[in-house]
């Protein structure tokens, strides 16, 4: 794997290429664990405000897709594995939302889902910067996410990435703007001021 620059640490020790089979025999601690490209990475707990401000979001976004049937809305226990067919090494990522539309998903998934979300959305902590969170929002798209969103709560600022644009934010929204689910989730506007 060639060095890049991740949003948590890397775990001393684990054995490479780490699989996502192998996430089950993780010890339940203070940690949420993703896997890149065979590296097991580690980040600790969002925090009080970063945490709720993604409950937020989820109750949003579920108020607006379940009574439509759109599709299954996920919080920040979620893993999915985005290892496409023919990557050597796995890679498993935990949104702190996401989205799944309907027709997607047949029945209950139980595991870790093959599934690439539809829409995610990242809430930043203090100890993430932006070039990090580029690289994630980076390797959602290039997994096949159609609408990410990464959001700054201390800066009041939203990132929007798409497809069209996988190497850089599309927008950066503020405080008087609006997240728009665009073609993604057709209908769905959420002024930030509610969500900041």
């Amino acid at each position: 794997m060639q060095q890049q620059v991740l949003w948590g640490e890397r775990v001393a020790g684990a054995p490479y290429p780490f699989k996502v089979a192998d996430l089950a025999t993780l010890p339940d601690d203070i940690y949420t664990y993703e896997i890149v490209e065979g590296e097991l990475i580690r980040m600790p707990g969002s925090g009080f405000d970063a945490s709720k401000l993604a409950m937020v979001l989820g109750h949003y976004l579920l108020s607006f897709v379940l009574p439509r049937n759109l599709g299954d809305v996920t919080g920040p226990d979620g893993t999915y594995d985005l290892t496409r067919p023919g990557d050597p090494a796995d890679t498993a990522l935990v949104p702190d939302v996401a989205f799944v539309a309907a027709g997607r998903v047949l029945g209950r998934m139980t595991g870790y889902p093959q599934i690439v979300p539809d829409l995610v959305a990242e809430v930043v902590s203090p100890s993430q910067y932006r070039p990090e969170m580029a690289r994630k929002a980076s390797l959602y798209i290039e997994r096949g996410v159609r609408l990410v969103w990464i959001i700054w709560p201390s800066r009041q600022e939203v990132d929007v990435w798409r497809p069209a644009s996988p190497a850089a934010p599309v927008a950066t929204l503020g405080i008087a703007d609006s997240l728009d689910g665009l073609d993604v989730l057709p209908g769905f506007l959420l002024p930030i001021r509610d969500l900041l």
